[in-house]
């Protein structure tokens, strides 16, 4: 066992009854010098331990702290192993220490507690295809972030073969669609700006640090970098779209399109998109859709659905 997991045996033990240092040692097969040890490793550590000397003496813990929620209930055992299912494969760089805390877990839990986190932990799995390469540049990234350091990054922008070297301030990492994106500050740019996990060749402390802003969300920040300015309401196309209800349901589930949402009636539904997205992305994402839904408006949407589905025709008769 290791130097922890005698030291939570220890607090185990002392957390049903008083104990003596040779009960302990006993108990964990080791000698009395090493609970002492550990002893003093769990009150520097912040454990109040109360030693007794003399006979009927030994150790013990306070009342309260005997009392109060160390272990976890049913719920929060199912709410851990369900989280770890959903971190696997998503390139979070401390898996493996999320592993470690779910065995330790169940090494103190009995029988029947194993059997019914094992029986939850089974009912949730996710996909993913992250790369697990990523893993290492994730964890230098989240340092940068808990620790407020100025990375020296190494990115290659887009399908760009070229590297740029570039100084970022860390602010947050966000998983969007199966994609690990850093959001930070470019010293370069002299801007917040988004970047993708999967395109930085290297990482390293550049010594400096910042202050991160406060309050600031990095996941709005994607958000609303992906969406339509809405200040910028006048510069924005009205799409109304006609369908059943499943199908605008659907629809408003999108990241895009529910986030533009601007009026829903029974069988039809009004977003507001800037022209950039309404003649290159929306008609890709309808198209799927087929004869389910009728744009109604606008006219120039209508037409570039009748571009696209006349390249893709040609496309497959050649």
């Amino acid at each position: 066992m290791s130097k922890a997991d005698h030291m939570l045996s220890i607090l185990w033990m002392l957390k049903q009854r008083r104990r003596t240092a040779g009960e302990l040692a006993d108990a964990l097969e080791i000698s009395v010098r090493s609970v002492y040890r550990y002893i003093d490793a769990l009150c520097v550590s912040g454990v109040p331990v109360i030693a007794d000397a003399g006979p009927g003496g030994g150790y013990c813990l306070p009342d309260n702290f005997v009392e109060a929620p160390l272990f976890f209930d049913a719920e929060e055992q199912k709410a851990l192993v369900q989280a770890a299912a959903f971190v696997r494969g998503t390139g979070y760089p401390y898996v493996q220490a999320l592993e470690r805390a779910l065995d330790k877990l169940k090494r103190y839990s009995n029988v029947q507690q194993i059997e019914r986190m094992e029986s939850h932990e089974r009912g949730i799995e996710t996909l993913h295809t992250s790369n697990g390469a990523m893993a290492e540049i994730l964890q230098e990234l989240e340092s940068g972030i808990a620790n407020g350091d100025t990375l020296d990054m190494e990115y290659r922008k887009g399908n760009e073969e070229t590297v740029s070297s570039r100084s970022i301030d860390p602010y947050g990492l966000v998983l969007w669609k199966g994609q690990w994106y850093s959001i930070a500050y470019c010293h370069q740019r002299q801007e917040i700006r988004n970047f993708r996990v999967d395109r930085i060749i290297g990482l390293r402390c550049s010594g400096a640090s910042f202050i991160r802003p406060a309050d600031f969300s990095a996941r709005d920040f994607l958000l609303q970098s992906l969406l339509p300015a809405r200040e910028r309401a006048e510069e924005l196309v009205a799409v109304v779209i006609e369908s059943s209800e499943m199908i605008l349901n659907d629809l408003c589930g999108h990241w895009l399109f529910g986030h533009t949402l601007d009026q829903r009636e029974e069988g039809w539904a009004r977003f507001l998109l800037d022209e950039s997205s309404l003649l290159t992305y929306v008609p890709y994402f309808l198209l799927p859709y087929g004869k389910t839904l009728y744009i109604r408006e606008p006219a120039a949407l209508k037409q570039r659905m009748m571009v696209v589905a006349s390249e893709m025709a040609r496309h497959y008769e050649n």
